[in-house]
């Protein structure tokens, strides 16, 4: 059966909206023999970096030769984007099978992501893998993922987002995060600020579980020829080069480096050279994903106030004549503070509307700019505002696509040629 179909089916789902909670979930995965139980989860939360730290760890695990599945979301393309084993996509004809057997074991009430995630666990169980990666959606203890019973919780930056479901403050937003977090587990933590950290500390408290911090027990920094200095709990590595670019990106290898040093103390066999190697290989597309050509495009799915403030600082590595900035986003964020930090850097912007329900249009994004003193120009959409950039851009200059993983997923399928399936949960 093709894909499309069932997934038709799967969208339908979005009427139930977003519902805190894991009892449906819970339900769902017992009708499906709790898949959930035969492989070793490890839960990566955050509001930043969950992807690239889940795509880092997935790495430095598959170099020393075990089976690993990643779950993440948004996909930015495909649908298949969620489910990686080994860093390659899941193929869409057996993705099709099992979606349609989730979808008849689902309870009447369960949403989008619920249903997701329990094909996650389903695919991942089907396959035998050893470990599965699972990125939170946006929350922590209601969170779908939550009904996973994970060994480890890696926390990413935290900082304000989803207000109307998480919390209005760091301290709600941390303390519904850090919820994930299993009895007697080992806990691998970004920097925080300090109100997320002591939310940290008093849930790790409470489940008595064992919290690694990066600046405390670990820490990364960047030399001078742009490669990676790493000095874990146990070895220091250098020079480490990346595979996924941005100076942002330092954090987000480190906490996987410590997670994987931390699953080695624990008996995980990893091999001295799968920690470079795995940092290396590592791909995640949509963050600071440069594409060549006269001039170049740079793909950034930054769409908060801390991703934009990270993006700007990335920025400082590239060199270019003029920044053109490509942009759209959802209705509900803050556009002056995600701008905030990136404004000073632009010659021009060239506005688009997101092919989503819930987009800001183009013209209220544009008016919103010139109010801030920046020439800016609605183009509809995300292909016809790089169209647009292009046309007026030198060779020596950089063309910056952000603002949304909607806009830099609609950009990537017109680069590649492909289908976009568009972000519809």
């Amino acid at each position: 059966m093709p894909l499309t179909a069932v997934l038709e089916r799967l969208y339908a789902r979005r009427r139930f909206g977003i519902r805190p909670g894991v009892d449906r979930v819970g339900t769902l995965l017992k009708r499906l023999g709790n898949p959930e139980e035969k492989f070793r989860t490890i839960h990566v939360v955050g509001t930043n970096g969950k992807g690239s730290t889940s795509a880092f760890l997935s790495s430095i695990l598959c170099q020393a030769g075990h089976t690993v599945a990643q779950f993440s979301s948004p996909h930015l393309v495909r649908f298949t984007e969620r489910f990686r084993i080994n860093g390659e996509e899941y193929a869409a004809e057996k993705l099709a099978q099992r979606l349609n057997s989730v979808l008849e074991a689902a309870p009447d009430e369960a949403t989008f992501f619920e249903i997701t995630t329990a094909l996650a666990a389903y695919i991942f169980c089907e396959e035998q893998v050893e470990f599965a990666i699972m990125e939170a959606g946006m929350g922590g203890r209601s969170d779908a993922t939550a009904a996973f019973n994970g060994e480890m919780t890696i926390l990413t930056p935290i900082a304000i987002d989803h207000a109307e479901y998480l919390g209005t403050t760091l301290k709600e937003i941390a303390t519904e995060k850090a919820g994930i977090i299993k009895p007697r587990t080992p806990v691998i933590c970004a920097e925080q600020p300090h109100a997320v950290r002591l939310a940290i500390v008093k849930q790790c408290h409470s489940t008595a579980s064992t919290l690694t911090t990066f600046g405390t027990n670990f820490s990364a920094a960047w030399n001078p020829d742009h490669t990676l200095t790493y000095h874990g709990l146990y070895r220091s590595l250098q020079p480490l080069t990346p595979g996924i670019s941005g100076r942002y990106q330092a954090i987000n290898a480190a906490l996987a480096l410590a997670a994987a040093e931390t699953l080695e103390t624990g008996g995980t066999k990893i091999a001295p050279a799968a920690f470079s190697k795995g940092i290396a290989r590592a791909e995640w597309p949509g963050r600071m994903e440069l594409i060549a050509g006269t001039p170049r495009l740079l793909l950034d799915g930054a769409h908060n106030p801390a991703g934009g403030a990270a993006l700007a600082e990335a920025l400082k590595d590239y060199s270019y004549a003029r920044l053109l900035m490509v942009t759209g986003v959802c209705e509900d964020k803050d556009v002056e503070q995600i701008y905030a930090p990136l404004l000073p850097l632009v010659e021009s912007i060239y506005t688009v509307t997101p092919a989503i329900d819930r987009s800001m249009k183009d013209v209220v994004l544009s008016r919103f700019f010139r109010t801030q003193g920046v020439e800016s120009e609605p183009c509809g959409t995300a292909v016809a505002g790089v169209s647009r950039a292009r046309g007026l851009a030198s060779a020596n200059d950089l063309i910056l696509v952000c603002g949304s993983l909607f806009v830099v997923g609609e950009v990537k399928a017109w680069l590649e040629q492909v289908d976009y399936a568009g972000i519809r949960g």
